[in-house]
């Protein structure tokens, strides 16, 4: 399901094998029967003392691809090249990846169909970019997962993905500005926020300081969040001018 070698300048993901003092080799985690070597020049900036203080045999590292000789199989690698966040969103990629094969086989289980499975999953990455992503997009909208896909473990692998998968969130938010002269004026305010302040529906509404109120909106696209956010804010500002006041609606505030 994955090409044979990584590209030079690729994130990898690998097992520390053995350490020496001029360097590490790697197995690749994501490239079966593939090592890789970092050079202890490539294993933390500045002099080392002792290798063993960065590398041991056993740890998981995220490194670079620096070069790649296919004819003799070398893969160069460096630990020093990767920084924080870089290593952090490698890991969590792997991690994504490790449990959508998990979801994978429970979606062959469950089928019990006698077709090319490994040649889906080659579908499902070339069509999403990951098998993980595949399964977000399931889980997020079913019908145009349905639309893009056919086959008899189209719905198995959906039912999976809604079971397992928590939809990536969106956020949003705008502002209202409701003002009213009456006596009852602030009451009347207060009725129109808590119409439309719903938590449960991912719509809530923050005090800025009078007149100004901010409508925040969580959902699963910035499509739906938007529709979201105006039709709240169009509920508060009818619902004030309906009892005498006034309101507007600021997308966005300088």
């Amino acid at each position: 399901m994955k090409k044979e070698y990584p590209d030079v300048g690729d994130f990898v993901i690998g097992t520390v094998e053995t350490v020496k003092d001029y360097g590490a080799f790697v197995n690749l985690d994501e490239y079966p029967n593939k090592k890789g070597f970092i050079h202890v020049s490539e294993i933390a900036s500045g002099w080392i003392k002792y290798i063993r203080d960065y590398v041991r045999e056993g740890q998981k590292v995220v490194c670079q691809v620096i070069d790649i000789n296919k004819e003799k199989g070398h893969i160069d690698l460096s630990l020093k090249r990767v920084n924080e966040h870089q290593r952090r969103e490698k890991v969590q990629e792997w991690k994504n990846e490790q449990r959508a094969k998990k979801l994978f086989d429970i979606v062959k289980e469950r089928s019990k169909l006698s077709i090319n499975f490994d040649e889906i999953a080659e579908n499902l990455e070339s069509k999403y970019g990951t098998l993980f992503s595949a399964f977000e997009n399931a889980a997020m909208d079913e019908d145009e997962f349905e639309k893009e896909n056919k086959g008899p473990w189209v719905k198995i692998f959906i039912d999976v993905a809604k079971e397992n998968i928590e939809p990536p969130r969106v956020k949003i938010s705008g502002f209202v500005e409701l003002t009213s002269n009456d006596r009852n004026g602030i009451e009347t305010i207060k009725k129109a926020l808590l119409t439309i302040h719903k938590p449960e529906d991912g719509v809530s509404v923050q005090y800025t300081g009078a007149p100004r109120y901010r409508i925040v909106v969580e959902s699963t696209d910035y499509k739906t969040a938007e529709e979201k956010l105006k039709e709240a804010a169009d509920t508060a500002v009818e619902y004030i001018k309906k009892h005498g006041g006034n309101g507007e609606f600021f997308r966005k505030v300088e």
